[in-house]
């Protein structure tokens, strides 16, 4: 071992650092940033396409595997499964609120692993990339009726705002479809 490594090794630890491992919130967030900000960096509004594009396939296909987990425990992809069935576990990490209305879900983030993380980094244009498509991509593939109106975000307005919501005709539609096949 060098001189210099072994001042590394017994180098003393500041109050700002942490021994402890990251989570897996952080670790994703700063790698999506950094491919994000090489894909912009090269190609510009191209690249922010391309980033969001890359994001909504993502998040299309997560909303299926949801609608598939539900349909697994004999559910229908509706607004009342959708988050018994969501494929990504909460932690400390985040801190919000959920309100249930007829034919919608609010939910309000005041704390987020992934926004938290841009925002330390200094990365919140490319991280708003996957905010703004995130959540709609994910509703839409778990059932095409569903859509989301994402009005605040934590990079911005320093909270998360969504309301999911069914379209009223199609959800109606869908449930006399789940009587019929009963």
């Amino acid at each position: 071992m060098t001189k210099d490594n072994t001042q590394e090794t017994n180098r003393t630890v500041n109050e700002d650092e942490s021994l402890e491992p990251v989570s897996p919130y952080t670790i994703m967030a700063k790698l999506f940033a950094h491919v994000s900000k090489a894909v912009v960096d090269r190609f510009g509004e191209a690249g922010k396409d391309a980033v969001r594009e890359g994001v909504r396939t993502f998040g299309e296909e997560r909303g299926r595997d949801i609608a598939r987990r539900a349909g697994v425990s004999g559910k229908p992809n509706d607004i009342e499964n959708y988050l018994l069935h969501y494929d990504m576990g909460r932690s400390d990490l985040f801190e919000y609120e959920t309100k249930y209305h007829p034919l919608e879900i609010e939910q309000n983030f005041t704390k987020c692993a992934f926004g938290d993380q841009w925002k330390k980094d200094g990365m919140q244009e490319y991280g708003i990339l996957y905010c703004q498509m995130i959540d709609p991509a994910i509703a839409k593939g778990y059932n095409p009726n569903f859509e989301v109106v994402h009005d605040e975000y934590l990079l911005k307005e320093g909270n998360c705002h969504f309301r999911f919501q069914m379209k009223q005709e199609e959800y109606n539609k869908q449930e006399k479809d789940d009587k019929d096949k009963k």
